[in-house]
């Protein structure tokens, strides 16, 4: 098989996870027979540098090119000072939309091997912590409009538009049931219809879609309560249905509890065309340069690659099962360290998981 994937290195430490993702994509290309062509673009502040924009079209014309797109991270305090309009953020925002990225798939796994790290109590912990939080990408607070600040009665006020029509809903919601259906066909659809107009819309249509998924079971969660019961007992949940703004704070809050944003993966789906797979940290200009960064998420991102833009489903087992016995072997970088493991720096744990990949 020859693929081409449109690398996005980005900001801060993004260089240096990205090279382990590659390598051990390479790694993927040697073992199984497989070419992947891998080209280079500029987004965020990488690209305001040498750009003076976020998201050049030169990158968005790379990316519609590609049979997939591979991300690291954006942002830093370097470019904190600028307008708004072209943070680096924006370049992230901006690939999303201009591609058509409405879906995104970001699982929260608690690794036995990692058991040690998990932030909720040992009894809570002990059920289990495994689900994916699909969230809707494109629409929301995020993208609505009218937005703007303007003064008011001789105050300033700022305003964000909570919108979403019925055809945006419907086909996220059909994401998460089919979702479902590869896992333990439980849908739980989050929202505030007791409040939001737009969120009694998205229940209605959610409910309306479920009529074609009879096999999975659909459950709704207030989201202030999904936020409680996420840390109360996270093992009720399966699939996690949920808006822009509502499962970009959950999906957060489901993965740092399992111990380290540092290990997990997302991926950026549209109804046709590439998808974009990252990890879910951010650029980490505290440690950029210094072969401290965890790549395990990066190259955890990989293999949802492998498996949902390319369909090489034992290829991307490969990988996770790569990733699990460097951790079962005792290799640790600094953001997941425990006492009794051994220390290695980004690159070491990159090369660590390429010749458990290539030896299995």
């Amino acid at each position: 098989m020859k693929k081409t994937i449109c690398l996005l290195p980005g900001d801060g430490i993004g260089p240096e996870i990205l090279a382990q993702g590659v390598a051990v994509l390479k790694a993927v290309g040697q073992k199984f027979g497989h070419e992947f062509c891998m080209e280079e673009a500029l987004i965020g502040g990488a690209a305001i540098d040498a750009t003076g924009q976020p998201l050049p079209d030169a990158t968005v014309e790379t990316c519609r090119k590609a049979d997939a797109i591979f991300l690291a991270a954006v942002g830093g305090p370097k470019w904190d000072g600028l307008a708004p309009e072209i943070r680096p953020e924006k370049g992230l925002l901006g690939i999303r939309k201009a591609l058509g990225l409405f879906a995104n798939l970001r699982p929260a796994l608690l690794l036995p091997e990692l058991a040690g790290a998990c932030l909720l109590r040992a009894d809570v912990a002990a059920k289990g912590l495994d689900l994916i939080v699909v969230r809707e990408l494109t629409g929301d607070v995020y993208f609505g409009e009218p937005r703007g600040v303007e003064v008011r009665d001789g105050l300033r006020t700022g305003y964000n538009t909570m919108i979403y029509n019925e055809e945006e809903i419907r086909r996220i919601a059909r994401v998460a049931f089919e979702t479902a259906r590869q896992r333990n066909k439980k849908v739980c659809s989050v929202e505030k219809s007791n409040v939001l107009e737009s969120s009694r819309l998205w229940k209605e249509v959610v409910i309306e879609t479920h009529k074609d998924y009879a096999d999975v079971e659909l459950s709704h969660m207030y989201v202030d309560n999904a936020a409680m019961q996420l840390v109360r007992d996270p093992s009720q949940f399966d699939v996690i249905l949920t808006g822009n703004i509502f499962g970009d704070i959950l999906s957060d809050e489901a993965s740092v509890i399992t111990g380290s944003l540092g290990m997990l993966p997302s991926a950026s789906m549209g109804a046709s065309g590439p998808g974009l797979f990252e990890p879910i940290h951010g650029s980490a200009p505290d440690i950029a340069g210094q072969d401290k960064a965890n790549p395990l998420a990066t190259i955890l991102s990989a293999a949802m690659m492998l498996r949902l833009a390319f369909q090489l489903g034992a290829e991307a087992d490969a990988v996770e099962n790569a990733v699990r016995q460097t951790l079962r072997d005792g290799f640790r970088t600094g953001d997941i360290m425990e006492e009794g493991k051994t220390l290695v720096g980004c690159t070491a744990m990159g090369q660590k998981v390429v010749e458990r990949l290539l030896a299995g």
